[in-house]
């Protein structure tokens, strides 16, 4: 979804920095995408590492003078089987990335945004985090905390013009979602009978970075072709 999201953004005219842990793919994707004269680049980025996200975003501030948008797309799924078989470390592995990697992020673009008179962050949660699965079970619990974190960010930083959004995907096509045991099941649990393609879920964030979303903060925009509608 993260290479969707790149590729769509900086089709739209984002100059945009990759920020990933996997080196060789975001810098292959960057040079691919400079080689179409879209302004994009590429930095190490583990998120879980404030000292990281802090050289990121003074990179990015020295490139282009600030951000106006944050897209907090990293995650991983954990391990299967639940809390007896998921141990601590896991545990701890899955909460560091998908719900402390946001909340870093969070800490250090929000200053930013509010000394530059506003901006937009979207955070990628899950259906998930609506409805819980109890062999995803660090998974689960990291999306539902992350749609709380984006209302209590939301509110924080609403006098400052930050707007803070979540999407909520249901099941996509991805190389982690390919590796997915039960993906047959949740599609033919989905009303439309399919996986999302990354750039419908894009698409939304693209919406959410811009102004044609300036009325909408502290909200989920959920995407899931009718999961929960069940």
């Amino acid at each position: 979804m993260g290479r969707s999201h790149v590729e769509y953004l900086s089709e739209l005219g984002a100059r945009v920095v990759i920020a990933d842990v996997l080196d060789a793919d975001g810098a292959e994707l960057a040079s691919e995408l400079r080689g179409q004269n879209r302004d994009v680049v590429f930095v190490h980025l583990d998120v879980t590492s404030e000292t990281n996200w802090a050289r990121v975003v003074a990179h990015a501030q020295s490139l282009w003078g600030g951000l106006d948008g944050l897209v907090n797309n990293a995650g991983v799924t954990g391990t299967w089987g639940g809390p007896e078989v998921e141990d601590l470390s896991a545990w701890n592995a899955t909460i560091a990335v998908n719900q402390t990697g946001s909340y870093l992020g969070i800490r250090h673009v929000a200053p930013l945004m509010r000394s530059a008179g506003g901006g937009a962050i979207v955070n990628v949660s899950s259906i998930l985090g609506f409805v819980g699965d109890g062999d995803y079970f660090a998974y689960s619990a990291s999306k539902g905390a992350l749609r709380t974190m984006t209302r209590a960010a939301a509110l924080k930083y609403a006098n400052d013009a930050v707007r803070v959004n979540a999407i909520c995907p249901g099941m996509v096509r991805t190389p982690m979602n390919d590796e997915e045991a039960d993906a047959d099941g949740y599609v033919s649990h989905t009303p439309l009978k399919r996986m999302a393609e990354p750039i419908e879920i894009s698409r939304a964030v693209a919406f959410l970075l811009s102004d044609d979303a300036s009325y909408i903060t502290g909200s989920d925009l959920v995407i899931d072709g009718g999961y929960l509608a069940r």
